[in-house]
């Protein structure tokens, strides 16, 4: 039986990577410029797209054609359009539209450390001095809970689905990291029998607050302010949500937190964790894979845990049991620990 030759090696690889921040910034002035939504309102010529979004002609010809090699636009007879992909996410008319993202995903405070990654490998954690992320009252976490928002609208109605809220029962929630706040006050709105406590630092809570109050249920949302390990939770909770919190610690530490979130649940509570999760073999899926170096370059000891890591640290704190489920279909699982 004849083998296949071998393909040639190619540099594709090496360029498109070196040169991946021409990705990055081009969809930033898109997004800047409003013009996903400036064509996806019928400006489909060059001329015409300039004039909605102030810029030139020529600027826009070539912004445009190099949207469409990579992929966000579709050129015909000098016609650009939207793909369905940037119609649902990137059009601010969208109620999905993810443009604001880049307020947090594209921060100094968030690309900076990613300038020297080489330190980060060396150390084994974050090269930044003040233990980046984790810091008490990083600015970065207002800035996350006002742009990432939009981003967890999808996992915050799956996650509220899985857990079955919609069933009604007498809830008390307790959301740690609560950020933007959305994973609890998606539960609430579909529970209105729910009372959710969101414990962060006081200037992300009061983003947190004004979501709630936007949703209909700041007589049910309570703010916890300060340290998810130092305020002092109460006890009867039915569910303890740690949505995207634990893989910015080492196991140890997570097993502490947990610990604690064991003694605030009712008998038959249950911790629910929600996470980037990569398979065994650490390199697949792919973002879930990716999510780990975002962990060493942020936080000094954080990672991207596998299940069965998960499942170690709830039998370590005394959980009785766990499953996880895939929120598909988005990036992100759960593993819900039973006490």
């Amino acid at each position: 039986m004849a083998h296949a030759p071998n393909p040639q090696p190619s540099p594709e690889l090496f360029f498109s990577t070196v040169n991946a921040y021409h990705h990055t910034e081009a969809l930033r002035a898109a997004i800047e410029l409003e013009l996903f939504t400036a064509i996806a309102e019928g400006n489909q010529t060059a001329d015409t797209i300039a004039r909605r979004c102030d810029a030139s002609e020529r600027g826009i010809r070539m912004l445009c054609d190099f949207l469409v090699v990579i992929g966000f636009l579709t050129k015909e007879s000098n016609r650009y359009s939207v793909t369905p992909d940037s119609a649902v996410f990137l059009d601010r008319r969208s109620p999905a539209c993810l443009g604001g993202a880049i307020g947090y995903l594209l921060s100094p405070i968030t690309t900076e450390r990613w300038k020297d990654l080489a330190a980060a490998v060396r150390k084994g954690g974050t090269a930044d001095v003040d233990s980046g992320t984790v810091a008490p009252e990083h600015p970065v976490w207002v800035e996350f809970a006002r742009s990432m928002a939009p981003m967890m609208a999808t996992p915050a109605e799956l996650l509220a689905k899985y857990l079955k809220a919609g069933e009604g029962h007498q809830w008390k929630v307790l959301d740690l990291a609560a950020g933007h706040g959305l994973y609890g006050i998606a539960i609430a709105r579909h529970n209105p029998h729910c009372e959710v406590w969101a414990v962060d630092w006081a200037s992300v809570l009061q983003v947190a607050q004004e979501n709630a109050a936007t949703a209909g249920i700041k007589d049910r949302f309570h703010a916890l302010p300060g340290s998810a390990f130092d305020v002092e939770y109460g006890s009867g909770y039915d569910l303890v949500l740690m949505p995207n919190f634990l893989s910015h610690f080492d196991p140890p530490t997570c097993e502490t937190l947990l610990r604690k979130v064991h003694a605030a649940l009712k008998p038959d509570g249950r911790a629910v964790i929600l996470q980037m999760i990569p398979n065994e073999d650490r390199v697949s899926p792919p973002r879930p894979a990716e999510f780990a170096l975002i962990m060493l370059a942020s936080t000094p000891a954080g990672d991207a845990y596998t299940y069965p890591e998960y499942r170690q640290m709830l039998h370590n704190a005394s959980f009785a049991s766990c499953e996880k489920h895939p929120l598909m279909p988005d990036f992100f699982s759960v593993v819900v620990g039973h006490k």
